[in-house]
């Protein structure tokens, strides 16, 4: 599984398994985020019922899995965070704070940060390839 991620210093592919990077030139799509009322958005993602938003807040998520009925607070110990996507699996959550990727595959559980620093990110996505 690969996260694509735009940054002030380019586009970049991580391979979420070897954490290896590599310059990406096919673009990073920004995906649709769904419509939230939730105080102090930062950004969200969406992959059928699961909806990850981060917020200007400690911790930096709310998860639900009822498409935004109910809410339960994640991410204890991440910093403030820039972005967030999910796969279409929607166990595999990652989560950008201002230069460094996280990885949940537990939705939002457990959380585990990659090695690689990258410059300011500004957006991710999640591809199979």
């Amino acid at each position: 599984m690969i996260a694509l991620v735009a940054t002030s210093g380019g586009d970049f592919a991580v391979d979420l398994e070897t954490e290896e990077v590599e310059p990406w030139g096919g673009g990073v799509p920004e995906a649709a985020v769904p419509e939230l009322r939730l105080p102090r958005l930062v950004a969200a993602a969406q992959s059928g019922s699961t909806v990850v938003a981060v917020v200007d807040a400690k911790p930096p998520l709310l998860v639900s899995h009822d498409a935004g009925v109910t809410w339960r607070r994640s991410g204890r110990g991440l910093p403030n965070g820039v972005a967030v996507a999910l796969a279409d699996d929607p166990d595999v959550v990652v989560f950008a704070a201002r230069n460094r990727l996280y990885l949940s595959r537990d939705g939002g559980l457990f959380w585990t940060a990659l090695s690689v620093e990258l410059p300011e990110i500004r957006i991710i996505s999640v591809s199979i390839s």
